[in-house]
């Protein structure tokens, strides 16, 4: 047993404790945080075992970086082993309006909410290291800070610190925020006093599974992200299988419906920070103009924001593929152009989205000219499979 110095107690530990939260509060209100808890850094011990599963089936996809980094995923201690709390720090980005009510809306390139505003990593990652600093110099214990960049798994550690609970989406779902949280994580070498965690609260709901349009969840609290929107739109390099693309819509950076549908949405306010609300440039805009963007432009237009990291050809693959799930024929201008890009991800989502669009002569003309001179072979697939009855022109 360590000794301990005269008239210590454990219960001026305690209130050491009690005090160093209750000034971590204050800051989270001051650096435009909504909410904030305290965990130990053992309490998630069963993540390990769940993210094991979740790699034996695949469901990770190309997103390999998972299984890489898996076996420090596990606790905070495998990432730091003097770490000994974890202070967890969720920040609204709840939007103003119902992201439901756009998808509708055709004409546009609807943009998860989360992206809208300024890249959340900057943002947040900038608070977090004020508030790491401030406690630092009050408790004397070292710190680190975390934003979804590093092998912790932050959705379970909010779990353990009270932030809320993970829903049947496998996202968290707050009582004050509902399903509209960003976290950080700031891991200590100071040991303090736990937050009480939530109880899971989605009782018999299923609307979140049952909204998905590519069926991504095999069964509650579980997901595969292969079939994932989200991760179709923005980790997934490839080519899309056209089993999803009518199903993606017109959503051309992420997915918001199983979050937009829950019912604990309700208590949630617009985001108070003004830096998550929506700029104009990314504020669900019109697919003609992202549709005419080149590098540049792409560049410009989401400058500070999380689309930039997916880089011009993945968001434009997307932006062809809304195109052509939007039943409007004058979009086929826009698309004929991108015969000739200079990305086969590109060129191959012209192909479909034209192919939904214009007449089948029109068709048959722009193929003749186009697939002699096309030397991939996933574009030549495209323009393949717009002829099924028949050889593709030569």
């Amino acid at each position: 047993m360590i000794n301990e110095p005269p008239g210590h107690t454990r219960s001026d530990d305690r209130e050491h404790s009690n005090e160093a939260a209750t000034q971590l509060h204050r800051d989270a209100q001051t650096y435009g945080f909504d909410v904030l808890g305290i965990t130990d850094v053992t309490a998630i011990a069963g993540a390990g075992d769940y993210l094991a599963h979740f790699l034996s089936l695949g469901r990770h996809g190309e997103m390999t970086w998972m299984a890489d980094t898996a076996s420090r995923r596990s606790s905070p201690q495998k990432l730091w082993p003097e770490c000994r709390s974890a202070i967890l720090l969720g920040m609204s980005y709840a939007p103003g309006h119902d992201p439901l009510d756009r998808v509708s809306e055709t004409h546009r390139g609807v943009i998860a909410c989360y992206a809208k505003g300024r890249d959340y990593h900057q943002l947040i990652k900038g608070r977090l290291k004020q508030i790491a600093g401030r406690f630092a110099a009050r408790t004397g214990g070292d710190v680190k800070v975390f934003v979804d960049t590093a092998p912790l798994m932050e959705k379970p550690l909010a779990t353990a610190a009270g932030l809320g609970w993970q829903g049947k989406h496998t996202n968290l779902v707050s009582r004050q925020a509902g399903s509209w949280l960003l976290l950080g994580c700031i891991l200590t070498t100071a040991q303090l006093n736990p937050s009480q965690p939530h109880r899971d609260r989605c009782g018999s709901c299923r609307k979140c599974l049952q909204i998905c349009p590519t069926n991504a969840f095999p069964a509650p609290y579980q997901l595969d992200a292969r079939r994932c929107i989200a991760y179709l739109t923005i980790e997934y390099a490839g080519h899309i299988p056209s089993e999803f693309r009518r199903p993606i819509g017109n959503r051309v950076f992420g997915c918001d419906d199983c979050l937009a549908v829950c019912p604990w949405n309700k208590f949630a306010v617009t985001a108070r920070e003004t830096q998550m609300h929506a700029r104009r440039e990314t504020d669900d805009p019109g697919l003609a103009e992202l549709a005419d963007m080149d590098d540049a432009a792409f560049r410009k237009r989401f400058a500070g924001t999380a689309i930039r990291r997916t880089g011009r050809d993945r968001f434009m693959r997307n932006v062809l593929i809304a195109i052509g799930n939007s039943g409007d024929c004058s979009l086929a201008t826009h698309v004929r152009s991108h015969l000739n890009d200079r990305s086969a991800l590109v060129r191959a989502m012209a192909v479909w989205a034209l192919v939904h669009l214009i007449e089948p002569e029109e068709l048959k003309t722009l193929a003749d000219y186009h697939i002699n001179n096309e030397t991939d072979t996933t574009v030549r697939d495209e323009w393949t499979a717009a002829f099924p009855d028949k050889e593709a022109p030569l």
